[in-house]
This record gives C-alpha cells, structure tokens and sequence, in this order.
C-alpha cells in the first residue's frame, strides 16, 4: 500500500470502523468547471461522503456537495444505504471526526475541519478568513453535483 493510502479504508471498511469505534470516516471528490480538461484547472467546488455513527442503523452515509467560498449547498442529504452508487463504494475514506453543527459550514471550511480531525490538515489552506460568494438561498443545478435527472 502507497504512503498516500496508508489511513485510506474502503467503503466497507470505513463502515466496520464507524459502527465499532463510533467516529466517522469521509472521502471527497473535487468539482472542475467547464475547463475540466486544462491541466491547469482549479477545483470549483466538492462532493463530500461522511460516514457517521447512528445509533438505529449503525452508521449513515451524509453527502454534501456545492460551490467553495459559499453558504450554500447543491445537496446536504443522507443517502438510504440501498441508494448508495457503486462508484462511492469505490471510493476510499479517512477515519475522522465530525461534529453535527460542522455540516453547515461552508464546504471549503467543512473539508478544513475533517483533514485537521483526520491529522492530515497540513494538506488543506486556512479558508476560515474566506468571503461568502453566495447567499445562503441561492440555489445549484442537480447537474453541479452530478446525480442523474430524476425520470
């Protein structure tokens, strides 16, 4: 296993750490822009997968995804276990902590307070200082957060 994967568990890992040690785990993905293909391309924004404890089920799967530098958000939903895209079970997750008022923060400050209870938030910039870009009711297209058009 690579250095980078050494704290990385996959999904079903990350599920068996959840429900045993009662902490979360998380995996997020960047959003580009319409310049997705320029190397030089910055991320606009995340899609964010919290595995948390619960008392009923054992654990949930939270998903927040939306703009950086902005109060609001494109999703901030709990997805049912048998909703839950193979292509997030691909995904590898980092054993943190996650307190509930956290999820309300802006995305960019989110990501900032799981890597920091994660011990890797040497990775991450100090985005507290950061301007909103957006209100609080401004809302994204479903396309932004890349789940399929309902039928």
């Amino acid at each position: 296993m690579s250095e980078t994967n050494l704290n990385r568990l996959s999904f079903n890992e990350a599920v068996v750490f959840v429900k045993q040690r009662k902490r979360a785990a998380f995996a997020a993905m960047p959003v580009f822009g319409d310049d997705e293909g320029d190397e030089n391309a910055t991320a606009e924004g995340a899609r964010i997968f919290i595995l948390l404890p619960d008392e009923d089920e054992g654990w949930t799967l939270r998903f927040i995804a939306g703009p950086f530098f902005s109060a609001a958000y494109a999703a901030n939903d709990t997805i049912p276990n048998d909703e839950i895209p193979d292509r997030v079970r691909e995904l590898l997750f980092v054993p943190t902590r996650c307190e509930e008022d956290w999820l309300t923060d802006q995305l960019q400050i989110l990501l900032g307070k799981l890597t920091q209870a994660a011990g890797i938030g040497d990775q991450m910039p100090d985005y507290n200082a950061q301007p909103a870009k957006a209100a609080a009711d401004v809302v994204f297209p479903v396309s932004f957060i890349g789940r399929d058009k309902p039928n």
